[in-house]
């Protein structure tokens, strides 16, 4: 992606403004478990391989990881969730009081699972691991409705003060439309941009300032395939937009970089930014609403938001596992484009 000397201008102006912003996050916190092995051999008992724990780590997914990023480009987020009083839970507590995170806003529930995407990878020594499988942990119940209500009002509460709100959907049930019906209210009597990015439930959402779904999530929400019809494509987000009365829509493409939809204007497509061959996409749509929602806090026009939204998804990908793009590197990434 090519940036010009005026854009850039614009929008390391922008992320002069990051550090002033604060950015309420309702999502589902999510933790991301990578589990290192070594490949010792071949098991006797089925022809599978054997692998020796080197190491295991925890790190913040869904909207615990658009929190995480958040933090690392310069803003001051409060995620309002829910953690479990299990492993995964204390481990995503822990790295945001490290982090400098508030906390104030999780409710830890007893006996509640914290949903854990734990990741297998495995290699030969010294060589480069690659995940074998994945296997998820997930709450067997949903949340309570008086749990849910109290989130809602949790956030609710943090509108007089908060530059953004940022709705991390991944469908456990401490993100839902008609909660953000309720935060509306007070988001709007400020003016202040709401962001939605929800894996399963995108044509729930409405009257928001935008959403960032996946090409696969749009080709999902209207059971239609997309694959390299661009027309399809324009229909399909124009439809979008307008169904959910959205002032703008980002729709991200992977190697093909993203769209942006505004109302009065054509289908704006912004190339992928550095390499088209991705390291590890995991949690790379979390960067990218993370960087999107600041830039439109901090005063950019969708356009702008758009492009350091790009910039910022095509730096993380570029990195393994669940990760984080910083305000310095997003930074010397705009001045060398």
């Amino acid at each position: 992606m090519m940036i010009s000397r005026s854009d850039r201008a614009s929008l390391l102006s922008i992320l002069a403004q990051f550090p002033r912003q604060r950015v309420t996050l309702l999502g589902d916190m999510v933790a991301d478990e990578f589990i290192d092995g070594e490949i010792v051999r071949v098991s006797r008992e089925a022809p599978v391989l054997i692998l020796k724990q080197r190491e295991k780590t925890i790190l913040p997914g869904g909207g615990a990881n658009a929190a995480n990023n958040l933090a690392d480009l310069g803003a001051k987020v409060t995620p309002v969730g829910v953690a479990g009083d299990d492993e995964a839970g204390e481990a995503l507590l822990h790295y945001f009081l490290q982090k400098g995170i508030s906390i104030s806003s999780i409710l830890r529930l007893r006996n509640h699972v914290t949903p854990t995407k734990c990741r297998i990878l495995g290699g030969l020594s010294h060589w480069q691991r690659q995940q074998i499988v994945r296997v998820d942990r997930e709450p067997s119940e949903p949340l309570p409705p008086s749990i849910r209500r109290r989130l809602s009002q949790k956030a609710a509460s943090l509108m007089h003060r908060a530059s953004a709100l940022l709705i991390s959907d991944y469908g456990y049930g401490a993100a839902s439309a008609e909660a953000v019906t309720a935060i509306q209210r007070r988001a709007r009597r400020r003016a202040i941009p709401v962001t939605v990015d929800s894996r399963f439930d995108l044509l729930s959402y409405s009257h928001v300032t935008a959403m960032t779904p996946n090409e696969p999530e749009v080709e999902e929400a209207f059971q239609q395939k997309i694959g390299n019809n661009v027309s399809v494509l324009h229909g399909l987000g124009r439809k979008l937009r307008r169904r959910q009365s959205l002032e703008a829509l980002l729709v991200t493409r992977g190697r093909d970089g993203m769209v942006l939809f505004e109302a009065g204007r054509e289908p704006k497509h912004l190339p992928v930014f550095g390499s088209d061959q991705a390291v590890d996409v995991t949690g790379a749509g979390d960067t990218v609403i993370a960087a999107f929602t600041l830039a439109l806090a901090s005063g950019a026009s969708f356009l702008h938001a758009a492009q350091l939204a790009n910039c910022a998804g095509g730096i993380v990908v570029m990195k393994r596992g669940t990760a984080t793009v910083t305000a310095s590197e997003l930074k010397e990434a705009i001045r060398n484009a």
